[in-house]
């Protein structure tokens, strides 16, 4: 009997190779969302009304973590090229530059949130939010002032999150995710007790509601950053002498980190303004589009890990100069996030009504509208746009780790703002489909930035490696 000819790609030792490496960062990537998610139960169940100003303070706070991270993707990047060639001894001074970097976002970041946060939500929800019936059944102006609130707290993360960013990519860059994933779930268990304190007011505290879980958040972070800060100290060569840097080398790091960067505002801007047109319907339709995108952005995680473990493999073979494994590395992320997508879209499907019941107390309603079996009938379209959602993370960290960065910026761009804003907007309010609307006009969004993204990959799958030495389109 014949065997079957398989793909280049599909070889037992890449698969494995790939599970090695995303099983432990999608693990450790999970923490980030887990913390979320931990956050929106415990409010869920003390006080849910109070959700939307948590989602809405994530427009400032999401632009300026995504904007952190995709800056400092760099050290990601040019550690793994360093250890694809033996050089990963030498890595200190990539560590040392983007630690420079995080340390000085984190605090400019911090000072930009404070000052803008209060005049942004009386702009968005006090003076340019669409009147209707339903959006005066909310205060504008409380809602507005909460929101602020919130986001002054959770601002102070900032260069709490920067630094465990930087530490976090370098650990997962010299193959150590595994670490990275313990110290982020001892964040999230200290998380869970600070919000049963701080939400649920255990212990004789308050429940200070949606404030208590930006405080829960703010300690949780920098607990995280002192211990991976420890890690890299005694675990890592970051602080050992490394030779003098190649010519470009600095400018290289961080172009390659500026185009994440766009993306990342994109994405996550365009995703956080959403929940801004999700309020201006109405409380409730903010809350069930909310709860439904955590669930989203839980899965959101599992992409995470194949996504980093493709950019690590794919930039390992990229800085040998060896075109076949670049091209078999991305397209082995890319098989494996359609597989886990389908999966995972499966299991919201068929587990929606327990899933809601998780999310909310069952009886909680909001302007008259029962939150759980309203979230539970928007599962079919988030199971949908999971899938693509993590086609387009796979792919783009496919195209940065061969230095391709401005193409994945553009349709990330074009996507969220230009496509997916619009059709939420149109869907949500004009047509009046409420939260579904919000669900239908996300979905269009992450189709068109999963198809093209992909897209593009194999289209640069089919050009000739030239080096690294500049950064190509």
């Amino acid at each position: 009997m014949r065997s079957m000819n398989w793909p280049a790609w599909v070889r037992l030792g890449d698969i494995v190779d790939l599970l090695r490496l995303s099983v432990p960062i999608a693990i450790s990537r999970m923490a980030m969302m887990l913390m979320s998610m931990t956050d929106a139960v415990v409010l869920g169940q003390f006080a849910p009304g109070e959700l939307p100003f948590v989602l809405n303070s994530w427009l400032p706070m999401g632009v300026t973590l995504g904007f952190s991270m995709g800056i400092l993707i760099g050290v990601q990047v040019l550690t793994s090229e360093m250890l694809g060639v033996g050089r990963h001894a030498q890595s200190g001074r990539i560590f040392r530059r983007g630690l420079v970097a995080a340390t000085a976002l984190g605090v400019a970041l911090l000072a930009l949130v404070v000052l803008t946060a209060e005049p942004l939500f009386q702009w968005l929800f006090v003076e340019i939010a669409p009147s209707s019936e339903s959006a005066n059944l909310a205060n504008p102006e409380y809602v507005a002032a909460s929101t602020a609130s919130v986001t002054h707290i959770l601002a102070l993360a900032l260069p709490g999150f920067t630094i465990s960013t930087v530490c976090g990519l370098y650990l997962e860059a010299l193959r150590r995710p595994t670490l990275v994933a313990i110290i982020s779930y001892g964040g999230v268990l200290l998380n869970i007790v600070l919000d049963l304190a701080y939400v649920g007011g255990f212990w004789g505290l308050p429940q200070m509601g949606a404030e208590g879980v930006a405080i829960a958040t703010t300690g949780s972070r920098y607990a995280i950053a002192v211990a991976m800060f420890v890690a890299v100290i005694f675990l890592t060569p970051a602080f050992r002498a490394s030779p003098k840097a190649e010519p470009g080398e600095a400018k290289r790091q961080f172009e390659v980190g500026i185009g994440s960067a766009i993306s990342n505002v994109a994405e996550w801007g365009g995703f956080n303004l959403t929940f801004t047109i999700a309020t201006w319907i109405s409380l409730s339709a903010n809350t069930v589009y909310g709860y439904t995108i955590q669930l989203v952005g839980f899965c959101f995680m599992f992409y995470m890990g194949i996504a980093s473990a493709t950019s690590v493999r794919v930039a390992e073979a990229f800085g040998r100069g060896n075109k076949d494994e670049v091209v078999n590395a991305g397209r082995l992320g890319v098989a494996a996030t359609i597989l886990t997508g389908t999966t995972l879209g499966l299991l919201l499907v068929v587990f929606r009504e327990p899933l809601s019941h998780l999310l909310v107390n069952k009886e909680a309603l909001i302007d008259g509208v029962a939150i759980a079996p309203a979230i539970a009938s928007l599962m079919f379209l988030a199971g949908a746009m999971t899938l693509f959602d993590g086609m387009q993370a796979t792919a783009s960290f496919a195209l940065r780790a061969q230095e391709i960065v401005w193409s994945p910026s553009l349709i990330h761009i074009g996507s969220f703002f230009l496509v997916m804003l619009p059709a939420c907007y149109w869907l949500g309010i004009v047509e009046g489909h409420g939260a579904k609307g919000m669900m239908e006009g996300a979905l269009i969004g992450v189709f068109v930035a999963g198809t093209l993204q992909t897209l593009m990959l194999e289209l640069k799958a089919a050009r000739p490696l030239k080096g690294h030495a500049a950064l190509k389109l």
